[in-house]
């Protein structure tokens, strides 16, 4: 059977690995496994969320409100847009995928750091566009535009705070950069992380508001996977002008997001506390990463998201100790796939951080 040729090029996203499977590989017992390789909210989400999506149930024989009124008011509400300013996706990665059908082909170019989230070369290239990238690890925006004038891209990524490495642009840089930007050239700034970029350090905020007045070429990504704690509910979100909304809708497929997710999202919205109470914790427990790895003489980087990124020398080799946590019950990233010697930890619970820096000084 012969399938698309753009196929060929392209290799599967490799997620987290999930629990279930380190306890069929290694016969190692599910509460000795601690999962902090995916970025998820080790704290849950809110007890609100819980109750809200269990009153709901008795009604999944029913299709969700494809309007997805409720979550576009809490949105509208959150970010002070209108809701014609708002698309909804299956994750923020779905969005990403909309983007690339809407403006990219086999004849464009796809502007992206160094080292950045995974997905947006891998819809680039269902496309059959060409990837541009920087040679800066974290973004630099001299690079970006210097690029940017040579190749001309129809897309430029800038994913702030980045995944994996965690640095973040300052806002008032981002905002003279867009200035530079023809109107015709679609820009993404991927906020998946802004939560915790915006607790952080305000310098780093991004005001999807002040992007949809300023630029009618540019789109803010968030997510509700990440300090909401509805990584499993699949809930993502893009706030753009409303033309490029638009043109979203015209790829998006019916019933894309499922009751329970529209609820989940819509009622954690409300507890701005429970996120909150989130982060602090999140930053506080990064402290002693920071110290962990002064005390091994590792490198690492400034984080503003909920995973900091520890780069090793050549006396350590990622990938084997990586791997040695695993058999371990210790599951992390390992980002030798990005052309790094490090890896990346997400942040999580006092117990779950106490139990990685107990291996990993074992192991180092």
């Amino acid at each position: 059977m012969k399938f698309n040729k753009k196929l060929e090029n392209i290799s599967t996203y490799e997620a987290g690995k999930p629990i279930e499977l380190v306890v069929r590989e290694f016969g190692i017992e599910p509460k000795d496994i601690v999962k902090l390789a995916s970025n998820e909210n080790p704290y849950g989400c809110s007890v609100k969320v819980q109750h809200a999506v269990s009153e709901i149930l008795p009604h999944m024989a029913m299709y969700p409100d494809d309007s997805m009124k409720k979550l576009k008011e809490g949105l509208s509400h959150r970010f002070e847009v209108a809701e014609q300013n708002i698309v909804i996706g299956s994750g923020s990665d779905q969005i990403i995928e909309f983007l690339m059908h809407a403006k990219a082909d086999g004849n464009s170019k796809i502007l992206i750091n160094s080292v950045t989230f995974a997905m947006y070369e891998i819809y680039a290239k269902h496309v059959g566009a060409q990837i541009i990238r920087t040679a800066s690890q974290e973004h630099n925006l001299d690079e970006f535009y210097e690029l940017y004038t040579q190749e001309n891209p129809d897309i430029i990524f800038l994913c702030t705070p980045n995944n994996p490495t965690g640095d973040a642009i300052g806002t008032k840089e981002m905002l003279a950069f867009l200035d530079k930007i023809d109107s015709d050239t679609l820009v993404v700034v991927d906020g998946a992380y802004m939560e915790y970029a915006a607790y952080k350090e305000s310098s780093k905020k991004v005001s999807p508001k002040e992007l949809i007045e300023k630029f009618d070429n540019v789109i803010y990504l968030g997510t509700f996977s990440k300090a909401y704690g509805l990584g499993g509910m699949r809930v993502g979100y893009g706030l753009a002008d409303a033309k490029i909304i638009k043109e979203l809708y015209k790829l998006r497929p019916p019933f894309n997001i499922t009751t329970l997710s529209l609820e989940a999202a819509s009622v954690a919205l409300e507890d701005a506390e429970f996120v909150n109470e989130c982060i602090a914790l999140n930053f506080k427990e990064m402290k002693r990463y920071e110290e962990f790895a002064n005390k091994q003489k590792i490198d690492i980087i400034e984080s503003y998201t909920n995973f900091v990124t520890l780069c090793f020398n050549n006396n350590i080799n990622a990938t084997q100790l990586s791997d040695a946590l695993l058999r371990r019950g210790m599951i992390v990233r390992n980002l030798s796939g990005y052309g790094m010697n490090a890896i990346r930890v997400t942040v999580g619970t006092k117990e779950q951080n106490d139990r990685f820096f107990e291996l990993a000084a074992e192991l180092l």
